[in-house]
């Protein structure tokens, strides 16, 4: 299926040969290249793209990046604008932004989530890039200056951004022109000069006026360029020209309609036919205007157009496409009302909306068939695209259909309405799903034999025969609205839709809390599905996966979850294993297998590696694996596995995986004594934090909460406690008990005090215990027994050590199979006595060894406060696994001092680029990111 971009908005308008040279204008934008931001603001017709892309085919040769974007009104809500926005951007610097697109799909992610990223990426530019967005004031929408005010507070120096607008944005410009950031062409700038006017109309038309009736006319036009371009049109074969100027006057408002209609009438009857009837489209195309107008000719006549100067804009080099001057445009469509009257106007919506379902773009032809008062038409269109749209996760442009469509066209079409439910819950919007899933039912259960379909497309072929829709006459198909009987275009989706309304019925009980009958509908939509219908079999196995799964039922959800992997690898749906295989190794995890989450995560990986281009979730998969290498404490994979991840860009990524990836990292920064840097990426990470319908059994204010615990925070922490009403009172669930927990380790760093009105911590371990091993959580049961060995160790009582080492040994023996070292090596000073004495009773085992050496390494600070945290900032956990060669030794002396990277290569006698060469290994082998965190990661390591 094409695309719902539409390229040629992306294009940027070539000038034409012998336009007035306007070295005023280019020297105002070119100062304003200087600038934050160019400000093109004036009414309609007064050249403001002309000018703009005129000089940026100037400067584009002084090297120069241009990023166009021509809006239109549908570009008001954010998802579009932004997916524009970061397309245009991509296709001036390839690479940039592309990860980011999938998130805009949902409009709950929020907006600066989406462009710090990009404008990151933009920061290192070497060169600098022009992004232009012409008719701002046609998307210009409350939703969309949000973003717009992020963008403009944050953009970075390469990137220069240019507004051409009929009116002032509601942007900070009063802060903008304060700072000196803001360049304006207003009317009077760009209004031709008495100058311009004589070049444009005698020698760009041609018209030979004397100076006399050029200054008359610019007087009187004060110099609009859209008036003085209609004058000339009207000028042309007149023997009174003087008379003509003499004449010519009226308000701005009216001398538009005026001159249009002089120009109108005096065009041939064959090409005024042809300026009408395209009239109604948004894109000259000649096949598209033959089809509308049941010509032959259209691709000579636009050819005419374009010579002829008649306000046709040309969006490609080839002349294939081409579009109306707007207000031309608008002009021709009034006038095609008034003479044609509406029936004609909508046949040429509907030949239209033809062409374009012929050429598989669906978007446009629901727009015209709509348009064309053919909302039945444009159900049918929709209803075939949903599954294409569905698997390229476009649920916001089959939202936008939908709404646009008559309530009473929807509810007669029971895949229609089914497939907005799946649109509607895949963005988080579940008001009235059960009402249209209720009406779904019923339609089925009293037409079920699918009689009243009314064939689809009914009537339709015959829409292009020219006499059928002058007359206003429409092929008259109601599609059964009348009798209320179901109406079905894509038959094939009849006979899913039992199953499918049940998966659906399971997921929004789900969403409202109810695993029972979460349950009860997913096994009924098992039941019902289609036997061939792979996706809603395993669409449901997972809902019942995470409904086991948020019941703790770990097992249970496994299972269902490896049977939707199942189901969904038979229906060829790769990428979406990949969304399952990351809950299946978070699940692992949870139960303390490190070693099978990471085989989950590698199998994945050699399906996505099959697999033709990047697939969404490999992102993820490689953001897992620096998870588990991190749990197994080598910093060095994990590391590794982020900057894989990161390299992929988040347009590989699943709506969690920008959050994901950020709580991994702050772990790595943590643990390299980047504390702001970690606390920082754990702000982020809560920001774009992306609910689905998976429990969030480990949140990111519980995360934060820990890591100012370790750092002697106990304030933040006990602060984060209240806040969510925890007490050791509460009800055990395994959807809370990664906070339960956290609470404990408070309870454990404030030493019980009764003041804190918390109680002891010891019987909440003990309880916190018993539910964990009950639900087989292992990596739950590891970290508590780690704590109460702690507590025992650190609560005075006879017999408390030897009662620790016990505690702690079975820890250990639970743990060693799955290689879990964090849960020991972030507790510090708190344990390491604890692994010593184990240790030492215990010589023959490597393990508490290995542990031990992790700790000292480490040197993570303790719970208990400041006083415990060591002096020196805590060295990465393992050593390089790949030793520095003594080039690369060399070099990272060198890193160490004051030299810049030119000097260094110069002292070493080798190229920049070679230089890099060498900072990149290092980087890699010591895992950082940059020149400070590898000097700072040598000096711990005593490799400089």
């Amino acid at each position: 299926m094409a695309s719902p971009l539409i390229e040629t908005k992306l294009y940027r308008p070539r000038t034409r040969p012998g336009v007035v040279a306007r070295p005023r204008l280019g020297e105002l934008l070119s100062r304003g290249a200087r600038s934050r931001m160019t400000l093109v603001s004036a009414p309609a017709g007064f050249g403001k793209t002309t000018v703009v892309a005129e000089w940026l085919q100037g400067v584009a040769r002084g090297g120069r990046g241009v990023a166009w974007l021509s809006l239109d009104a549908r570009d008001g809500r954010p998802a579009s604008f932004w997916t524009y926005v970061v397309t245009a951007l991509e296709r001036a610097v390839p690479g940039v932004g592309v990860g980011v697109l999938p998130l805009l799909q949902s409009e709950r992610t929020p907006i600066e989530s989406v462009l710090t990223p990009v404008l990151n990426e933009l920061a290192a530019l070497d060169h600098p890039l022009d992004l232009v967005l012409d008719d701002y004031h046609l998307a210009d929408t409350p939703d969309v200056r949000t973003g717009m005010t992020f963008l403009l507070d944050h953009l970075p120096p390469p990137v220069h951004l240019v507004i051409c607008t009929r009116a002032d944005p509601a942007l900070p410009l009063a802060r903008l022109r304060a700072r000196g950031e803001l360049v304006e062409l207003r009317a009077a700038d760009l209004r031709f000069t008495p100058g311009e006017a004589a070049a444009y109309l005698n020698d760009d038309a041609g018209l030979n006026l004397t100076a006399r009736d050029v200054e008359a006319l610019e007087q009187r036009t004060e110099g609009w360029i859209a008036a003085l371009q209609l004058a000339a049109l009207s000028l042309r074969g007149r023997e009174d020209v003087s008379g003509f100027i003499a004449g010519f006057a009226g308000d701005d408002r009216y001398v538009l309609d005026y001159l249009v209609e002089e120009v109108l009438g005096r065009q041939d009857d064959d090409l005024r036919d042809f300026l009408l009837r395209t009239s109604v489209l948004t894109r000259l195309h000649g096949p598209l205007c033959d089809a509308v107008t049941g010509r032959g000719d259209s691709r000579a006549m636009l050819e005419v157009l374009d010579r002829a100067n008649l306000f046709v804009v040309r969006l490609d080099d080839r002349r294939r496409w081409y579009r109306y001057h707007h207000l031309f445009a608008d002009v021709l469509r009034t006038h095609l009302a008034d003479e044609q009257g509406p029936g004609e106007v909508q046949g040429l919506h509907r030949r239209a909306s033809r062409w374009y379902a012929d050429a598989g773009e669906p978007v446009p032809a629901v727009g015209h068939a709509l348009e064309a008062g053919d909302p039945d038409r444009a159900a049918d269109l929709v209803e075939r695209a949903i599954p294409a749209l569905q698997r390229d996760r476009q649920e916001a442009t089959i939202c936008g259909w939908i709404k646009d469509l008559p309530d009473a066209v929807v509810r007669v079409r029971p895949v229609l309405a089914v497939g907005l439910v799946g649109a509607l819950m895949t963005r988080g919007e579940f008001e009235g799903v059960a009402e249209r899933l209720d009406e779904a039912e019923r339609l089925l259960a009293g037409d079920g034999d699918g009689d009243g379909d009314g064939d689809g497309d009914r009537g339709r072929d015959g829409d292009g025969d020219g006499g059928g829709d002058r007359d206003g006459g429409g092929d008259g198909d109601e599609q059964g609205s009348a009798d209320g009987a179901l109406v079905v275009a894509d038959r094939s989706a009849l006979a899913r839709l039992p199953g499918a309304i049940e998966m659906y019925r399971s997921a929004l009980a789900l969403a409202q809390g109810d695993p029972f009958a979460t349950l009860v509908h997913a096994h009924r939509a098992i039941e019902r599905a289609a036997a061939d219908d792979h996706v809603v079999q395993a669409a449901a196995s997972a809902l019942s996966g995470l409904a086991s799964w948020g019941g703790g039922d770990l097992n249970a959800a496994h299972a269902a979850y490896s049977a939707a992997v199942e189901g969904l690898l038979r229906a060829g749906y790769v990428a979406d294993v990949l969304g399952c295989s990351i809950t299946l190794a978070d699940i692992r995890v949870t139960q303390g297998r490190l070693t099978d989450a990471q085989r989950t995560y590698e199998r994945a990986q050699r399906l996505a590696a099959g697999e033709p281009g990047i697939l969404r979730g490999t992102a993820d998969v490689h953001a897992g694996l620096g998870q588990i290498a991190w749990e197994r404490g080598d910093a060095v994979a994990a590391a590794d596995h982020l900057r894989r991840a990161r390299d992929l860009g988040e347009r590989a990524g699943l709506p969690q995986h920008p959050y994901r990836w950020r709580v991994t990292k702050a772990h790595l920064l943590e643990a390299r004594g980047d504390r702001a840097g970690a606390l920082d990426l754990i702000e982020e990470a809560e920001r774009v934090y992306t609910g689905d319908l998976s429990p969030n059994v480990r949140p990111v204010p519980a995360t934060r909460a820990r890591m100012h615990l370790r750092h002697g925070d106990l304030d933040e922490a006990l602060d984060w406690a209240r806040r969510q009403n925890l007490t050791t009172d509460d009800t055990l669930s395994y959807v809370r008990e990664y906070e339960h927990i956290t609470l404990a380790r408070i309870l454990l760093a404030a030493d019980r005090s009764p003041g804190l009105g918390f109680g002891a911590a010891a019987p909440f371990l003990g309880r916190l215990l018993t539910s964990a091993e009950a639900g087989g959580r292992l990596s739950s049961v590891i970290e508590i027994l780690v704590l109460q060995a702690i507590d025992h160790r650190g609560d005075g009582a006879p017999g408390g050590s030897d009662t620790a080492v016990s505690v702690l040994e079975r820890a250990l023996t639970l743990a060693e199979p799955h290689g879990h070292v964090r849960v020991f090596a972030d507790e510090g000073s708190r344990i390491a006595a604890l692994l010593a004495a184990v240790a030492g009773t215990r010589p023959e085992w490597p393990y508490p060894r290995r542990l031990l050496e992790a700790v000292h390494r480490a040197g993570a600070p303790a719970d208990g406060g400041a006083d415990e945290r060591p002096a020196a900032d805590p060295s990465p956990l393992v050593e390089p696994v790949e030793p520095l060669s003594e080039r690369e030794r060399e070099v990272l002396r060198l890193l160490a001092g004051d030299l810049g990277g030119p000097d260094i290569a110069r002292l070493l006698h080798v190229s920049v680029n070679t230089l890099r060469t060498h900072t990149r290994h290092i980087y890699a082998k010591l895992g950082v990111t940059n020149r400070r965190e590898a000097v700072r990661a040598a000096g711990r390591l005593d490799l400089i």
